[in-house]
């Protein structure tokens, strides 16, 4: 569980600008959108959108009509986005029953947002551990989260999601002009790009009745870096209410669209039992601790205001 003192706000079926509370819209996520009071007001968008990969609650189509759809609801999302916002769009491969051929979605889809007038800033590795064996082809092990912007006057926190220095006793070598002092940050390193993170399966903490969860953790990491408290966090596929979760245990305020209505039913127990104090989540994953001189902190850390950049 987290240390941070949580805002536990009520979860509400409909969008209002003059309340304070999470929202579970209970139907198509156009409909949602359409409301004007949105209209550049969502500091981040984040979801995982179907695969169309015939999972129980998608329709399978040809690969072209479901960009096609898809296309309508990116519109919708970069109205609601806010000038210094964020979009981040999580997506694994689509694979041609009749063919065989697998389409990595997050080409297409890049091509769909550069051409929406979005600049990519990053494009995130979710490495995990476990995939589908498959004795034709190398078991895949990763998706991708493309994450979006208007322009470079985005907001983004790197300090927020600085992991610890592995070896925070580097130094500058001699003859460096910082020669002797300490070569890293204090506040931590920069987590790169690849984040290797559990898949939410069988026994996990999180696991609900939903077939295609995400991590907590990994919506938690985007939001903290991304948004800032009291900030409005948008998904339009938001399944089990992942990114509801996290952003109300980052003392955000969620906003969601749900088709099925036992998905939706799943989202409200879970916001129920967070703001009872009774969610199970996974926290992030703590760096290893290395041993010898280069793993202790260096004393100038301790000082306070001394950055080393």
């Amino acid at each position: 569980m987290t240390n941070k003192e949580i805002n536990k706000l009520p979860l509400e079926s409909n969008y209002s600008k003059d309340k304070k509370t999470h929202v579970l819209h209970e139907g198509n996520a156009k409909e949602l959108l359409n409301n004007k009071d949105l209209h550049k007001k969502v500091r981040l968008i984040v979801t995982s959108p179907p695969y169309n990969i015939g999972k129980e609650y998608e329709e399978v189509k040809k690969l072209e009509d479901y960009l096609e759809d898809q296309i309508g609801i990116i519109k919708e999302l970069i109205n609601v986005m806010s000038d210094d916002g964020s979009l981040c769009w999580q997506v694994g491969n689509y694979v041609d029953k009749k063919t065989g051929h697998l389409v990595p979605l997050d080409i297409p889809f890049y091509n769909i947002f550069r051409e929406n007038g979005l600049m990519l800033r990053n494009r995130i590795i979710w490495h995990f551990k476990h995939g589908y064996p498959n004795q034709k082809k190398l078991t895949n092990q990763y998706e991708t989260i493309l994450w979006f912007t208007k322009d470079e006057n985005h907001y983004f926190d790197l300090d927020e999601i600085r992991v610890p220095q592995l070896y925070p006793g580097y130094r500058f070598p001699k003859g460096h002009k910082k020669e002797g002092l300490a070569s890293g940050n204090p506040k931590g390193k920069n987590p790169g790009n690849v984040w290797d993170v559990p898949q939410v399966k069988a026994k996990h903490l999180e696991k609900t009745d939903h077939p295609a969860q995400f991590p907590i953790s990994i919506i938690r990491r985007l939001i903290t870096a991304l948004t800032e408290e009291g900030d409005y966090v948008l998904d339009p596929y938001v399944g089990s209410g992942t990114t509801i979760a996290a952003a109300a245990l980052e003392n955000r305020i969620g906003i969601g669209a749900e088709i099925d209505k036992e998905y939706c039913e799943i989202v409200k127990n879970r916001i129920k039992d967070l703001n009872e104090g009774k969610m199970d989540y996974r926290e992030d994953k703590e760096v290893p601790k290395p041993k010898g001189k280069v793993s202790e902190t260096p004393l100038e850390w301790e000082q306070e205001g001394v950055l080393n950049d």
